[in-house]
């Protein structure tokens, strides 16, 4: 199923050229677009969750982590 979208000439030619470069359809490109939007939403999330991490959980973390690479590489 596809649907109509209406945007400017210059944002749907900004677009086609940019498909172009990438080798995709203008729909694949637009599919890429909504991906990386998605991936940057995640991201600013994870920044979010990272800077609410108490220092306590965060030390605890590290321990952790370090022991478990100390298991890995013996």
């Amino acid at each position: 199923m596809t649907t109509t979208i209406k945007v400017s000439n210059d944002v749907r030619d900004r677009l086609k050229a940019q498909a172009a470069l990438s080798r995709r359809t203008l729909g694949q490109h637009l599919e890429h677009l909504a991906g990386l939007g998605d991936r940057e939403a995640r991201m600013t999330s994870l920044r979010a969750a990272m800077r609410a991490t108490s220092p306590g959980d965060l030390s605890s973390y590290r321990d952790e982590t370090a022991a478990w690479n100390r298991i890995e590489n013996g």
